[in-house]
């Protein structure tokens, strides 16, 4: 179809936080909750994104403040590092770990090859 939830459909879970965590990171700076309910879609609750705001924020990975009479929302992480710590979290949590790196650089294209190769010859140089 196209990828819009429809009424009593369930979303996957965790894509909610997501979705609200790549509104903030695409933001040009911190967001009243208002705005993000308007980005993610005007269709979910407002207590709904204050719920998420408020997980996020208890895991760390959004910051409020107060600014007048409202919070605004910001990331407490860039995107890459939101990204590299969750396929860190994920990699620590297997045996083989020799295993998920080689099935995981076999799934990358050229272009991240070699983007992963100059990388691992800058981190070698130092």
């Amino acid at each position: 179809m196209d990828g819009i939830p429809r009424r009593g459909a369930r979303r996957a879970w965790g894509s909610l936080e997501e979705e609200v965590l790549a509104t903030l990171w695409s933001a040009e700076g911190p967001m009243p909750a208002s705005a993000v309910q308007a980005e993610v879609g005007g269709t979910l609750a407002y207590s709904t994104i204050t719920t998420i705001l408020a997980r996020l924020r208890a895991k760390g990975l959004v910051v409020r403040k107060l600014v007048g009479r409202s919070h605004l929302y910001a990331p407490a992480q860039d995107a890459a590092v939101h990204t590299a710590r969750e396929m860190h979290s994920l990699l620590i949590r297997r045996d083989d770990r020799a295993a998920v790196l080689a099935r995981f650089v076999s799934e990358l294209s050229p272009e991240e090859e070699q983007v992963l190769a100059k990388l691992m010859a800058e981190l070698s140089e130092r």
